[in-house]
């Protein structure tokens, strides 16, 4: 949690059709270089038609993890056409990279754009806003690099496959992140009108088991059978039993993956449990894993089963960079609205986190209009994520985050502070609270 006074927000969820507007918590609060902060506004006004064509032209074309082809098309025209250098399926089909530099030497600015949409239900986590956020950040940023004659770079990623592909990990793998001195997203969420949210997210990490039994005639010789359904049952109700003395904060939950092969009247020989562990960091997630794995390994000796449990695929909980959320709560309450800790995706996961252990991050979320029970990954969320007024919100923190961005670049004491923030937390990270 950023060491920033944490005065609460209000708490009322901001609803479609409310007529309430947001208001700065705290307004003319101090900020630095309310020079800039102007310059940054102005730009993403003069953008704000064109990003609100980009949102929705991404919004319609929902595109799920690693097959987002349109979103990688317009997203690179678009940045190209604003005088960026863009290498297009960078390491990854989908993935890209536009940057920016100006002047000699300086420090690089990152920033990242995520595209994919969820399956059957589309843009219900609003990847077209945090999409055209990217964008709005890395525009503004180069308008005030140009204007005031500042050194430096900005680079923007096109992240595909949040939505479990982990593609940021991928690109992690790869080096994209190495030249980056910190890297700034954002993410809509539900919460108070006008709210940013600094709260982390949880860590998360895959795993399932394969069973494999014997099949046999259901009704005339079940006991030739070893049934591997059975198996796959017991997995996920000792995994039920466990939870009650998981700590709260805690997530474990799972399907079972239909059988290809399955016939009411035959002992299945196969069956599988797929399943996700969370926690509050990558520490905990990982103990809580050790409590999880044997609760698969009993059910398969239960049964007479074998066993393969799989584990992959690990993200991380997001590292707040303390200085750069203070920046960025000190521009949003003077100027756009409050600070919030309760909503944002603090429940959630993200491969954002994996960023967030590899260089100073921030990853804040923001508040659009929702309707009840209309969070994120809901149909409802889908038709939120289009709206102007979460347009506009989206608009707002991106102004801040772009002001911090430039701040990154330009202030060599206030970046001084940003790194020594990440190597404090680098020394309790890993600690058990």
């Amino acid at each position: 949690m950023t060491s920033f006074d944490v005065t609460a927000a209000p708490k009322t969820v901001w609803r479609e059709g409310d007529k309430d507007i947001a208001k700065p918590e705290r307004p003319g609060t101090s900020i630095y270089r309310p020079d800039i902060l102007k310059a940054i506004e102005k730009r993403i006004a003069e953008l704000d038609n064109e990003l609100r064509e980009l949102s929705l032209d991404i919004h319609e074309h929902p595109e799920i993890m690693f097959e987002e082809r349109h979103a990688h098309d317009v997203l690179t025209q678009f940045m190209e056409r604003h005088g960026f250098t863009v290498e297009r399926h960078y390491f990854l089909e989908t993935a890209w990279k536009a940057t920016f530099k100006h002047g000699k030497g300086g420090r690089t600015i990152g920033v990242n754009s995520e595209m994919d949409a969820l399956k059957g239900v589309g843009h219900a986590c609003g990847h077209n806003l945090i999409a055209i956020a990217g964008v709005a950040v890395s525009c503004a940023i180069k308008a005030v690099l140009e204007e005031f004659d500042i050194a430096g770079a900005v680079e923007l990623l096109g992240t595909p496959a949040e939505e479990g592909g982990h593609g940021k990990v991928k690109l992690i793998d790869q080096g994209a992140y190495k030249n980056m001195a910190a890297c700034l997203m954002c993410h809509p969420a539900p919460g108070p009108i006008g709210s940013v949210n600094l709260s982390s997210c949880l860590a998360l990490q895959h795993v399932d088991a394969e069973y494999q039994g014997h099949a046999a005639h259901a009704a005339l010789s079940p006991w030739e059978g070893i049934n591997a359904l059975d198996a796959a049952v017991l997995g996920y109700n000792n995994i039920s039993a466990l939870r009650q003395q998981l700590k709260p904060t805690h997530r474990v939950h799972g399907i079972f993956e239909p059988g290809k092969d399955w016939s009411v009247n035959v002992i299945p020989d196969y069956a599988k449990f797929l399943c996700l562990v969370r926690a509050p960091t990558r520490v905990e997630a990982q103990e809580s894993m050790k409590r999880v794995k044997p609760c698969f390994e009993a059910a398969a000796l239960a049964t007479g089963c074998t066993a393969k449990i799989n584990v992959y695929g690990a993200t991380h909980d997001i590292r707040q960079n303390d200085a750069l959320a203070d920046e960025v709560a000190t521009i949003v309450r003077s100027k756009y609205g409050g600070i919030d800790y309760e909503w944002g995706i603090k429940s959630a996961s993200t491969d954002f986190g994996n960023v967030s252990y590899e260089v100073p991050s921030l990853h804040p979320g923001f508040a659009i209009p929702t309707t009840e029970n209309g969070g994120n990954h809901t149909p409802g969320f889908t038709k939120s994520a289009a709206t102007i007024e979460a347009h506009y919100a989206c608009l707002d923190v991106s102004k801040a985050l772009a002001a911090t961005g430039v701040r990154v670049l330009l202030d060599d004491k206030f970046y001084e502070k940003v790194k020594r923030a990440f190597e404090k937390d680098k020394e309790t990270r890993d600690i058990i609270s």
